[in-house]
């Protein structure tokens, strides 16, 4: 088991994450370009248009005209992408139809003087006469152009504000599912530092600290993220005011060296775990007992394992209290991972234990409510 190594991706400019238009440099894009290309070309080909009788032949040469305008399209928005997402929605749009247009004018003309051959002699200013022209190919070529370029455009728009949309309401479940930490944590920190101001001023002061900084981390934005090691202090924070409380009866074993600290996670992942298991493992049993927290990576996966004693004389609402912490969590990672967060349980006649599992990832831009989950 290894660490697993640093991702090396660059944070993405916000203002262009959020621009409707995909970024058309990346490969994926690119290749998405040549088959839409390809399958125009096909239709065109079977269009009841005028044709030469070879349709195979028709279609090579469709296909590369299409291909022209279709990637050169790609790249013109890919160069200016940066300069229209600064733009509003709306000159955006009209500016990426227009780049269209006078692409498929530019690859049109192009083809033209391909056709007519590059010979110098040939460009004389009757060369450029209107007679010289097929109008009816550059209307034809345009006006499929403008037909196909407002339904890409439009395509691209919906799915951008459908995305938005589906990211938002992910967003507003995932910051209801951090807000829960259950009330009698609460009242029981309270009823411990109103004890404690009686008999230890210094550990009151600390367990006030310790459980404001709790809460001020559970009304946080849910979609800005922390570090583990900022994940694991506030751990510790709540453990330390749960030692107060229960004494010698709460015993902690941690075995985290192995996890990279660097690693970004949401905020108070582990708390609902930890406060399970003092809740459902150590409360019920007279003698206490211990709770393990366990981490380590393997594969580019972070695991991290709680584990706490099982108490048999558990009866069922406190079963199904404790289902409910494990189903916030297990929804706070799918909503942020997908199907590479999972959350497992494993229960023995001693051990009750939950595992997280979850990519590694040092990039919080990485971070995103996953869309449809």
């Amino acid at each position: 088991m290894t660490k697993a190594t640093q991702n090396t991706s660059s944070q993405n400019n916000p203002q262009t994450d959020n621009f409707f238009l995909p970024d058309f440099c990346s490969v994926r894009m690119v290749f998405a370009v040549v088959i839409i290309s390809e399958l125009l070309a096909i239709l065109l080909t079977l269009s009841p248009l005028k044709s030469s009788g070879d349709r195979w032949n028709d279609l090579s040469i469709i296909s590369l005209f299409v291909q022209w305008v279709g990637l050169s399209s790609a790249g013109l928005l890919c160069i200016t992408r940066n300069r229209l997402a600064r733009m509003s929605e709306k000159w955006a749009a009209i500016s990426s139809y227009c780049l269209l247009l006078l692409t498929t004018l530019a690859i049109t003309v192009l083809a033209f003087l391909v056709g007519a051959g590059f010979n110098l002699e040939n460009w004389s200013a009757d060369f450029w006469h209107p007679s010289n022209w097929q109008w009816s190919l550059l209307l034809r070529n345009l006006s499929i152009s403008a037909i196909v370029s407002i339904v890409v455009l439009r395509y691209f728009y919906i799915t951008h504000q459908w995305e938005q949309n589906v990211r938002a309401e992910a967003q507003a479940r995932l910051q209801a599912l951090q807000s829960r930490i259950r009330p009698h944590f609460l009242f029981n920190s309270l009823n411990t530092i109103a004890s404690l101001t009686q008999i230890d001023a210094d550990q009151a002061e600390a367990a006030v600290e310790n459980l404001a900084d709790l809460f001020r981390n559970n009304l946080a934005d849910a979609s800005t993220y922390i570090t583990l090691a900022e994940e694991l202090v506030l751990s510790h924070r709540y453990l330390d005011i749960e030692k107060l409380r229960l004494g010698s009866r709460l015993n902690l074993r941690w075995s985290v060296e192995e996890l990279p600290t660097d690693a970004y996670v949401p905020r108070l992942m582990l708390q609902p775990l930890l406060e399970n298991a003092i809740y459902h493992g150590i409360e019920p049993m007279a003698n206490g007992g211990t709770i393990g927290v366990d981490g380590h990576v393997y594969e580019n996966d972070i695991y991290i394992s709680i584990s706490n004693p099982v108490a048999h004389e558990n009866n069922s609402e406190q079963r199904q209290g404790n289902q409910i912490a494990q189903d916030n969590v297990r929804q706070r990672l799918a909503a942020i991972y997908g199907e590479a967060g999972k959350l497992k349980v494993q229960e023995s006649e001693e051990d009750y234990i939950i595992t997280l599992i979850f990519p590694y990832q040092n990039n919080s831009s990485e971070l995103e409510p996953s869309a449809g989950k």
